[in-house]
């Protein structure tokens, strides 16, 4: 099976709570573009990150928002800020790194917010299913071209809003020289 590719950019969700910290109370995020995942958008707004060696501006805020805030980075934006998040599935938070996140009016810390996301893939229910897969479950996803290889442990994430997914970082996609909209393919399961 073949599997469109979605290259996670640096970008965070934000709580309600450090929205209206960063933003302004009943602050609202507006839309810029919806992502393939339904009711899940880029939104107009950015943010700046500061770590203890430097900053990172313009980092993209996903909405809707969420009951934490999570900041998903590449290991190399981490080297940038000079933190050392760990590895983790979106949602799984305990242990994760502090950032400071900047915005128009006002500046949070974000205490266990920053990871860097697991690689992972999003699937229907029906398709799931077609491939005897269920949520949790650990595939391998092959590239080919010039810059071939195969990714192990791809968590699958099981969904009927969901629709097929690929998710790395921009590290793991410059890597292999992925962009996105390439296709992938599940290679074991």
């Amino acid at each position: 099976m073949r599997i469109p590719v979605g290259i996670s950019s640096r970008h965070l969700h934000l709580s309600r709570e450090h929205l209206a910290l960063l933003f302004g109370p009943y602050y609202e995020l507006g839309a810029q573009k919806p992502l393939r995942q339904p009711g899940q958008y880029a939104a107009l707004e950015t943010v700046t990150l500061v770590g203890s060696k430097g900053q990172i501006e313009g980092v993209r805020v996903l909405g809707p928002t969420r009951a934490s805030t999570q900041v998903e980075i590449s290991r190399t934006d981490a080297v940038r800020l000079g933190i050392k998040p760990p590895v983790r599935e979106s949602g799984d938070l305990k242990g994760a790194t502090d950032v400071v996140i900047r915005g128009p009016a006002g500046e949070v810390v974000a205490r266990e917010s920053t990871i860097l996301a697991w690689r992972h893939m999003h699937l229907h229910t029906a398709e799931a299913k077609e491939l005897g897969l269920e949520s949790g479950a650990s595939v391998s996803v092959s590239v080919l071209g010039p810059r071939a290889l195969t990714f192990h442990n791809v968590i699958v994430r099981v969904n009927p809003q969901f629709r097929a997914e690929f998710h790395i970082d921009t590290d793991e996609a410059n890597a292999c020289g992925l962009i996105n909209g390439d296709a992938v393919e599940l290679s074991a399961v």
